[in-house]
């Protein structure tokens, strides 16, 4: 309920500041689990791919966003998102677990699986987690691309500024394979990668991307 009223409230004020455009939303199923596998640009990418979409999607972020500024807390609060402390030694299977919990009840969950921001607008390599949470679950993976949104806020800005954003959402992705198979792992998480390069048309990068300490 609270999720709802605020996209209410705020959704038509987004809208008029960074106007965003959206194709392939019917690929997002009504009802169900999935999971919205995202290149990502800037710490913005989690205000706007909800912001186009009729459901709820629940993203996991460090624990210091609930317990630091207040406006950045409360607003964590009210779109569901799940606090990790990302200083934990299990803090990847922490993500991972809650992830499936979120999907066995049904919901949407988004993942990055570059695991960082991209420093230089590149896509790089995808992370295995995004994998072993599809072939563990069997929850669909529908492959999204964001745009503009590295304008909007790029990394070290602590200002928006005005742009327009662009959200292409692919086909939904399932997969065959064992999540405990470091081979299948690695495969599937390719093939989402390619799904995510296939609609941003960014460049592709041949590593990881670099962490940051600051991330989100």
């Amino acid at each position: 309920m609270l999720y709802r009223l605020t996209k209410i409230v705020s959704a038509p004020f987004l809208h008029l500041i960074w106007p965003t455009t959206v194709t392939g939303v019917e690929h997002v199923p009504d009802t169900g689990p999935a999971i919205l596998a995202s290149n990502h640009l800037s710490v913005v990418d989690s205000t706007f791919l909800p912001l186009v979409l009729p459901r709820q999607v629940r993203f996991v972020a460090k624990a210091e966003y609930f317990t630091g500024n207040p406006v950045t807390a409360a607003w964590m609060r009210a779109t569901g998102q799940l606090p990790i402390d990302r200083q934990s030694p299990t803090a990847a299977q922490d993500m991972l677990d809650a992830a499936a919990k979120v999907l066995k009840d049904g919901e949407l969950f988004g993942i990055y699986p570059e695991g960082t921001r991209s420093p230089d607008g590149r896509l790089y390599r995808g992370k295995i987690g995004v994998a072993w949470l599809a072939l563990a679950t069997g929850a669909p993976v529908i492959p999204v691309a964001m745009k503009g949104t590295d304008k909007v806020l790029p990394i070290g800005a602590s200002t928006p500024r005005l742009g327009r954003v662009g959200v292409r959402i692919g086909a939904p992705l399932t997969f065959t394979g064992s999540h405990t198979d470091a081979r299948d792992r690695r495969r599937v998480t390719e093939e989402i990668m390619d799904a995510i390069h296939a609609l941003s048309g960014q460049e592709r990068a041949p590593g990881y991307a670099p962490s940051r300490s600051k991330d989100n």
